[in-house]
């Protein structure tokens, strides 16, 4: 009997239309804008799939304000898709969410 279960790691990229999306690295970044004198920190998603590479750049300047940018693959994609290959090519974590350490 053969084994149908699919590999979520496979699988990862797919819904924004991709093909063996991989997160390369995800890391903390220094962004400038035009219309504010302040540097914002954001997170810059760096992925490789089968149609090239690119990054997803995440800014939020507010709780309520947030930009996406896309580079490479991804320059040019409406924010909804921006958005939904961010979450879905978040790097996974391995262990629990959260962990209380017992002390004493």
């Amino acid at each position: 009997m053969a084994d149908d279960r699919v590999d979520p790691e496979k699988t990862r990229g797919a819904q924004a239309g991709l093909t063996d999306a991989r997160a390369l690295s995800l890391e903390r970044v220094a962004i400038r804008t035009r219309d504010r004198a302040v540097t914002h920190a954001g997170w810059r998603l760096t992925v490789s799939c089968a149609e090239g590479e690119g990054a997803i750049v995440l800014v939020e300047n507010s709780t309520a304000e947030t930009f996406l940018r896309g580079e490479g693959v991804f320059l040019g994609w409406p924010r909804e898709r921006l958005e939904a290959a961010y979450r879905d090519l978040l790097p996974r974590a391995e262990g629990p969410d959260f962990e209380l350490n017992q002390l004493g």
